[in-house]
């Protein structure tokens, strides 16, 4: 290799450097751990050795045994660190519910004496073995598929198969189909609103264009709450929609447009609308003008001359935009916690409750896989029926 091939080599490596960084740490770091917090459940394994090793061979459906219970006070005497102890319960309390004021009235007797603890006797729930299920599927593995069978309402039972858990256990799988249905609706009509204004300023030159696209850049040059709170004022029941609505007698009173679907459809799709509207004209613009006068010279309708004509021509722009949108709306979280009502909220305000709410980061990362699992496997369908299209004769 020649020095001038070489230096031009370190020099485009240097150039590319700060973006693969960047990639690095802002991308890849923070993606493997959430995945590896969706399948990583150290803390009762480091807690409660002695237990683990006294659970090993119990079969999980008869009673427990006096080793168990013995190496359980153990281990509960040996943790020092209060952290530590707060992770456990919150682990064992998301398996099983009670455990916070078990295991809080379990250490405060196991620290006021030394000898042995009739658990039983302390509280009659450690005679259940539901509770010491739970112990032992906590101890006995450092990785888990808890969290991302509790991600589509699945668990584990007894006999570690897999079924359903009951109807008001979870609503993870129906969260997630309405977020797939609120971001497919967005992106519908997203497509019904920005492919006419990609064509109207495709059509039109000079002030006139940048007119309408200035329109359309404008919402990306303001914060995203900032336009959110503004249509959480435009929405109310006294907003301005619905003050010109009735002042024109149009409506006999205000429409409910707030904390509910229509409300975030609007607001979402007004601000996911540019990257619709800017991939469509980018594609428009690069048609030949005179193709549809052509279509009507020669007895084309102008719907027909649309439909066959100018449709498949711009469709690269429509699936581009599209899929922009859809990626982008799987992933809303400030609109339609503000504008929506309870039964509009989408996954990723059930991943912010568990890390910041409920501090349960397995189970965030749990939902973040699979939606991320999901989204990858649309865009798989998506280039698949692309190349197809592209290879067609």
């Amino acid at each position: 290799m020649n020095p001038p091939r070489r230096s031009k080599q370190v020099i485009s490596l240097v150039l590319v450097a700060p973006l693969l960084l960047f990639l690095v740490f802002f991308f890849a770091f923070p993606l493997v751990t959430m995945m590896r917090s969706a399948v990583s459940d150290p803390v009762a394994a480091r807690a409660l050795p002695t237990t683990a090793r006294a659970v090993s061979s119990w079969d999980r459906v008869s009673p427990p045994t006096d080793e168990m219970k013995a190496a359980f006070v153990a281990d509960l005497r040996q943790i020092g660190d209060d952290q530590l102890f707060g992770d456990l319960v919150r682990r064992l309390n998301s398996a099983k519910s009670g455990f916070r004021t078990l295991m809080s009235k379990t250490r405060t007797a196991a620290s006021e004496t030394d000898g042995n603890i009739d658990l039983i006797a302390l509280d009659k729930r450690w005679a259940d073995p539901s509770y010491w299920q739970a112990v032992s599927v906590a101890a006995s593995s450092t990785f888990t598929d808890r969290n991302l069978l509790a991600a589509v309402d699945l668990q584990r039972d007894a006999s570690s198969a897999i079924t359903a858990l009951p109807a008001d256990a979870s609503a993870n799988k129906v969260i997630m189909l309405r977020t797939f249905v609120m971001a497919l609706t967005v992106t519908v009509v997203c497509v019904l609103i920005g492919l006419p204004f990609a064509m109207i300023a495709a059509s039109v030159d000079g002030w006139k264009r940048q007119l309408l696209l200035g329109a359309v850049l404008l919402p990306l040059w303001t914060s995203l709450l900032v336009r959110t709170a503004a249509w959480f004022i435009l929405l109310q029941d006294r907003g301005l929609i619905n003050s010109v609505l009735m002042q024109l007698g149009v409506t006999s009173g205000p429409v409910p447009l707030i904390f509910n679907r229509i409300g975030v459809i609007i607001a979402m799709t007004h601000i996911l609308l540019p990257f619709m509207v800017l991939p469509i004209f980018s594609v428009l613009i690069g048609i030949p003008k005179n193709l549809m006068p052509a279509a009507a010279s020669l007895g084309a309708h102008p719907v027909r001359a649309f439909l066959y004509v100018l449709l498949p021509l711009a469709l690269r722009g429509v699936v581009s935009g599209s899929l922009l949108v859809f990626m982008s709306a799987l992933g809303y979280y400030i609109t339609p916690a503000l504008i929506g009502g309870a039964r509009d909220q989408m996954i990723s305000s059930v991943i912010a409750y568990y890390a910041t709410g409920a501090a349960n980061w397995g189970m965030a990362g749990a939902l973040g896989l699979v939606l991320l699992a999901a989204t990858m496997i649309l865009y798989a369908i998506y280039l698949r029926l692309s190349s197809e299209r592209e290879v067609r004769p």
